[in-house]
C-alpha cells in the first residue's frame, strides 16, 4: 500500500469516527468530568469518565462541537479507553501527546493508541494539535479529579 494510499484510509478513518462517533451522549452517573474549550478555534467537549467496580475505565462518555478532528479523536480515545486502567490511560495520553508535539517525527504506535494513531498526520499542523488534544486534556483533568 502506498502512502497516499495509507493516508487517505487514515482520512476516510477520521471522517468515521466523526460522522459516526463513539461514546458521544453523557450519562448520568459519572466518576469525574471535564469540560474543555479550545479558544483558538471554538471546539468544546464534556467528557464523563465512568469506572467499573474493578476500576477500570468502563466508559468515556462525551459530548461536544467542534471539526472533525476534535470529534474523531473524542471518538477514537473513548473506544481505546474501555477496559484499561487509570494509570494505562495516561500513559497512552502521554505517548498520544509526544506524537501530537512532534512535527510528524514521531509515528503513532497503533498497538498503544489504536485508530487514534490515524491523527499523527495532524502533528504536522500546529494550529489542528490542539483539536486533536481536546477530549485528551479533558480526560486527563478527570482522571487527575479521582485521584
Amino acid at each position: 500500500m502506498t502512502s497516499g494510499d495509507m493516508q487517505n484510509l487514515y482520512q476516510e478513518l477520521v471522517l468515521d469516527h466523526s460522522r459516526t462517533p463513539y461514546g458521544f451522549g453523557l450519562r448520568d452517573e459519572v466518576a469525574a468530568q471535564s469540560h474543555q474549550v479550545n479558544p483558538t478555534c471554538g471546539d468544546e467537549v464534556t467528557v464523563r469518565v465512568h469506572r467499573g467496580a474493578d476500576e477500570a475505565i468502563e466508559a468515556i462518555a462525551w459530548e461536544g462541537h467542534g471539526c472533525a478532528i476534535s470529534q474523531a479523536s473524542a471518538s477514537m480515545l473513548a473506544v481505546l479507553a474501555e477496559g484499561l486502567t487509570a494509570e494505562d490511560l495516561r500513559h497512552r495520553i502521554d505517548v498520544f501527546r509526544e506524537a501530537m508535539r512532534s512535527r510528524g517525527a514521531i509515528e503513532p504506535d497503533e498497538e498503544l493508541l489504536g485508530d487514534a494513531a490515524a491523527l499523527g498526520g495532524v502533528s504536522r499542523y500546529v494550529a489542528r494539535v490542539k483539536c486533536a488534544m481536546l477530549a485528551w486534556v479533558a480526560v486527563e483533568d478527570a482522571l487527575r479529579k479521582l485521584d
